[in-house]
């Protein structure tokens, strides 16, 4: 096993950060507030902007700095974790990755729907009128890891070995992205340099977005200078990064030193990119070209992940689909599948595991009949047992194919499809649009890849027919609960690569397969339905059941502010709704989500 989990003397004294889920007992966290680290020296403030990677180092200052700031790193683990359903120092689990993905985003990209209503803690009748409680819960992931590295990146001691303030500040800075892109504006200057105390000030995402394109800068700096490091200092870095960070399938390497790292740091910047194509066209292409000069994941051995069959655990959305029945397909992802003619269909998703009678008609789907999805808006049943909630009959997954999928930070195939996307745009990825294109679907399993076989998986032995399909297949969907009225798909678009097709189509294949790569994984296809109007999906239902700022067919631009203590409201009424130009809706854009053409 690559790494150790924390023990449980660490869990219990950071037991601060735990995050309650829907199916704890405990009281659900719903505070936008930073917390305090209760070890020694907890509320130093630092300059985290700046990293002295120039300065002298010494034996003395590496082994103080080791000793006083080994408390830290072990509890930096926790906030590893945390990016991905981690709570309380425990690998990922489905308490926190629920509240994190499942309740929110997961239903926003319509990946899936939720096919009951009742929950522990929390509510949710319709898939935008999300309970307070639920719309907690990417923010309170988020702040374990905020609380996790706040104050390495923030302890004098750590500019004694400055690469480390490195790797920790690029993980507050990626954690940082993935939440402006949920709610928009939120402390990050403040959270940065460990504030402890209200009020905090919110910055607007131009800001958050261009102060984490300067940090992944000097983050690239610093870990470049490494290989000027002594031979005794770089065996000492060895140890340290080997012992408390998880995001890694290779074990560190003193030969080839942070070049990982620097192709994460490169991949986020080149994510910020892809982002800001509309909203600032030039600054976009500056920052895309310069993360691929540098050097951006190119290998499936660099990817940036949280691997189960490494660290020792199983995907946590087995529980959530097969056991609690908390999540099943959407009719949206089930059409595009179908359209499509997708690998999945055939030992990812299951078909209906009972007889699916049609409350309209009568008519019945024998029990393994169909892979079947619901639409996304529609009320949901009560319960979580067959025999009360019919809605259970739809499909969830085939347990050994999502058991051992890893929890993605950076994909190659993410990289891949943002490279196609980049030169689609005239913008100079040191590669075509159709290679990248192509080169993402291959990488684009969830399972784990063919170089973990002796042979193919079922995923690359589909792949030549599937990359060759020029027109989608003729599907509608068919509510077989005979609750909604059948939907012709709109998916209007192939899979093969066609150099004569315009841009709009060229863009749409590209996202449209992005987002089929992402699956499970919701942030990132999320904002790419937001900023690009791809993939097609059908309209929500019940879209009006949220906040009453959106009507039927529109998309759920955002996630409201997940504060409700006053000390927050009166910092979100100061300077929240000011750095997010608009009120507290779910109709309001983010910054980078620009209405017109995508070219």
């Amino acid at each position: 096993m690559k790494h150790n989990i924390i023990y449980s003397a660490l869990v219990a004294a950071f037991a601060i950060f735990a995050m309650p889920s829907c199916m704890d007992y405990d009281e659900p966290a719903d505070e936008f507030l930073p917390g305090q680290i209760v070890v020694e020296d907890s509320t130093y403030h630092g300059n985290p902007d700046h990293i002295d990677f120039n300065r002298e180092i010494t034996k003395a200052g590496v082994d103080s700095a080791k000793k006083r700031l080994e408390i830290y790193l072990q509890q930096a683990i926790t906030g590893q974790y945390a990016l991905r359903g981690g709570k309380n120092g425990d690998v990922p689990g489905p308490h926190a990755y629920q509240r994190q993905f499942s309740l929110a985003t997961d239903i926003y990209a319509q990946y899936i729907t939720v096919p009951h209503f009742d929950f522990m803690y929390g509510t949710l009748t319709s898939s935008y009128a999300i309970s307070q409680e639920f719309n907690a819960g990417p923010n309170s992931t988020y702040l374990m890891v905020k609380n996790a590295v706040a104050p390495i990146i923030n302890h004098p001691l750590v500019d004694s070995i400055p690469e480390l303030k490195a790797v920790y500040l690029l993980m507050y800075d990626l954690a940082s992205q993935e939440v402006a892109d949920i709610y928009g504006p939120f402390p990050y200057d403040n959270f940065k340099v460990n504030q402890q105390k209200a009020p905090f000030a919110y910055n607007s995402l131009e800001h958050i977005y261009t102060k984490i394109v300067e940090n992944i800068d000097t983050i690239v700096a610093c870990l470049q200078h490494f290989e000027q490091r002594p031979g005794w200092y770089k065996d000492e870095v060895a140890m340290l990064m080997g012992d408390y960070t998880v995001l890694t399938r290779e074990f560190f390497d003193v030969s080839t030193g942070f070049d990982i790292w620097i192709r994460f740091a490169n991949s986020l910047k080149l994510r910020l990119a892809i982002h800001t194509a509309k909203v600032n066209p030039a600054l976009a292409q500056k920052w895309a070209e310069e993360a691929v000069a540098s050097g951006v994941v190119e290998k499936y051995a660099q990817e940036i992940v949280i691997d189960p069959m490494l660290i020792g655990f199983d995907n946590p959305l087995v529980t959530i689909w097969n056991t609690w029945n908390d999540a099943r397909l959407s009719a949206s992802f089930e059409s595009l599948l179908h359209s499509l003619n997708h690998p999945y269909l055939y030992y990812v998703f299951a078909p209906n595991h009972i007889d699916i009678v049609n409350s309209q008609t009568g008519d019945v789907l024998p029990a393994e009949s169909k892979v079947v999805g619901l639409r996304e808006g529609i009320k949901p049943g009560q319960g979580q047992s067959d025999a009360l909630n019919r809605m259970l009959a739809s499909s969830r997954f085939y347990p050994d194919a999502i058991s051992p999928a890893p929890l993605y930070i950076f994909k190659l195939s993410e990289v891949l499809f943002m490279r196609a996307e980049g030169a689609l745009r005239g913008w100079n990825m040191e590669g075509d649009a159709k290679t990248f294109y192509e080169e993402g679907i291959r990488h684009a399993s969830l399972d784990p890849r063919a170089e973990d076989y002796a042979g193919m998986t079922p995923y690359q032995e589909m792949m030549n027919d599937y990359m060759a399909q020029e027109t989608p297949v003729d599907y509608t969907y068919i509510d077989h609960f005979g609750i909604t009225p059948n939907m012709p798909s709109v998916t209007k678009i192939g899979v093969k690569w066609n150099d004569g097709d315009s841009n709009e189509i060229k863009l749409e294949k590209i996202i449209t397969q992005k987002y089929i790569a992402a699956f499970p994984f919701s942030f990132e296809p999320w904002t790419d339905l937001r900023r690009t109007g791809y993939p097609k999906m059908f309209p929500v239902l019940n879209a009006d059941e949220g906040d009453g700022t959106l009507r039927t067919g529109d998309l759920i631009r955002r996630m409201v502010f997940p504060n409700t203590d006053d000390s927050s409201v009166r910092d979100i009424e100061a300077t929240g709704l000011e750095a997010l130009g608009g009120e507290d809706w779910q109709s309001t854009r983010l910054w980078w989500d620009v209405e017109g053409s995508n070219f």
